[in-house]
């Protein structure tokens, strides 16, 4: 795995000392961050490219306590998460993968580890596993929430970026421990100062009902906070994971004990649902609320990689059981580009490897993360296109798609009460099993009129290879590769 195997001190960064245990048809023009060139991009050239960016190096580091208890703690390299960046990168090529974000996290100066450590380790990566796109980030302790995603922008700027955020705004950075830095005030400058950069990063909300203790009974963080994340900075704080990582403690037969004790993501008091957090899963449930107030929030599924299962943890390698696609050109600006307009879906165990789900009415078209805008009482065809893999996923086994679901609802103005996780319009307005649908070898697609389209409305669309209606709570000791689902983000319609 190319892990160094002992213990070696290093003077470096500024840092008291770290200890290493571990080793379409026509261009459509993104605009560029500052000091780049901007991109042109021919929609037809875009596919979908599989990705991660939810990925722990050794540079996510464990903390000795200092002897003086006025010193911070020294950042043990290894200490948590165990693989080098090439590795995350040469494994996240194995699983399929076309980008992936290094996400390291600490405590006390981490910022200063991931400036001087993490990032030239990256650089390396970059240079020896040119076929993975690889963007540098943060799983960012979030003030006055969980973790999330910072994926910073592939600009001459994006060390400095980032060391300014984290040296900032991250609430584990400071020492002595400040109790104010762990406050949704600090949370949302951060989300404006992102919002104003030359190249506007992405946050992601990570694992978010991790902490919760029941149905709707959130913890760390919550609905009204993630409202609030999105309105100060709406094309910055884009979604949540919708399917957490994890989600191989179950499977550890390595004689370690699972950290996890064989629950998919560690959610134990509020289990996951098909392995999809509940503010995803739940029909009518977080995720149908904010698209009912006509949101563009998306979901992402993604390892958090810190230690393969074989190893003695919890997890899969990148790719190897979650995908994020984004259809995209081969290109940093592109990739981002897709992830922020919502040209994303999500997969557990290769279950599908495209989905296109198309929205048209009166000669156009609008596909995911778009929106078709059509006169009152059109009749829309909702069009949609999948690969079902016929050759053994990651964890040999060939599943099947036994059902797609259509889900619809109406959107209204934006909720008086930003507690909300509900939406009671949103339903299930059909389901396809194998013999509605048309299938030609790995191909499948069906098709769907909603006649007489009066309101505003969005229709998203999953699937899974089970037989439960509605994905029930996941169990402890579950195998994860026998219960898989995906979601497509959604495609809105607008009435004229």
């Amino acid at each position: 795995m190319n892990r160094v195997v002992g213990i070696l001190v290093v003077a470096a960064m500024g840092l008291p000392g770290a200890v290493l245990a571990h080793e379409g048809r026509h261009p459509i023009r993104i605009e560029a961050p500052k000091g780049t060139k901007a991109v042109k991009v021919n929609p037809a050239q875009r596919r979908w490219l599989a990705g991660d960016h939810h990925v722990h190096s050794q540079y996510s580091v464990g903390l000795k306590p200092a002897a003086d208890p006025a010193q911070p703690p020294t950042p043990i390299v290894g200490g948590d998460a165990i693989y080098p960046i090439p590795t995350n990168a040469e494994m996240g090529a194995k699983y399929g993968l076309s980008w992936m974000v290094a996400t390291d996290h600490g405590g006390p100066n981490h910022s200063k580890v991931n400036r001087d450590l993490a990032y030239p380790e990256l650089l390396e990566s970059r240079r020896r596993v040119k076929s993975v796109i690889q963007f540098y980030g943060l799983e960012l302790n979030s003030p006055g929430a969980d973790h999330s995603s910072i994926i910073v922008p592939k600009t001459p700027a994006e060390r400095d970026v980032l060391f300014d955020l984290e040296s900032r705004f991250d609430k584990r950075e400071a020492w002595p421990i400040d109790p104010t830095h762990d406050a949704e005030a600090r949370m949302i400058e951060a989300l404006k100062v992102m919002r104003d950069l030359p190249a506007p990063p992405l946050v992601i909300a990570h694992h978010p009902s991790r902490s919760a203790r029941g149905i709707s009974q959130y913890g760390m963080t919550t609905p009204r906070e993630l409202r609030a994340w999105n309105d100060a900075a709406p094309k910055v704080a884009i979604g949540m994971e919708g399917a957490p990582g994890h989600q191989a403690g179950t499977l550890n037969k390595s004689g370690v004990a699972d950290p996890d004790d064989g629950f998919r993501g560690s959610y134990r008091a509020a289990p996951t649902m098909g392995g999809f957090d509940q503010m995803t899963a739940r029909l009518g449930g977080f995720w149908d609320s904010m698209l009912g107030e006509g949101r563009r929030w998306w979901i992402t599924a993604t390892s958090d990689s810190h230690r393969h299962y074989t190893e003695g943890g919890s997890d899969f390698w990148p790719g190897e059981y979650s995908k994020t696609y984004v259809k995209a050109a081969r290109d940093p600006a592109d990739i981002l580009d897709g992830l922020r307009e919502g040209r994303v879906f999500v997969t557990l165990g290769d279950l599908v490897s495209e989905l296109d789900v198309t929205l048209q009415a009166t000669g156009a078209k609008a596909s995911l993360g778009e929106t078709l805008t059509v006169p009152r009482g059109a009749d829309v065809t909702v069009v949609i296109r999948l690969r079902d893999p016929a050759g053994a996923n990651h964890g040999g086994r060939t599943p099947d798609v036994a059902r797609v679901d259509v889900i619809r609802s109406e959107i209204e103005p934006a909720v008086s009460d930003p507690t909300v996780d509900a939406n009671s319009r949103a339903r299930v307005e059909r389901r396809f099993g194998p013999r509605d649908w048309v299938r030609e070898g790995e191909r499948i697609s069906m098709t769907l009129t909603l006649k007489n389209v009066t309101e505003a409305t969005y229709i998203r669309v999953r699937g899974t290879n089970g037989a439960e209606l509605e994905p029930t709570p996941d169990t402890a000791g579950e195998d994860p590769w026998t219960d898989l689902w995906f979601y497509a983000n959604p495609v809105f319609i607008a009435v004229r």
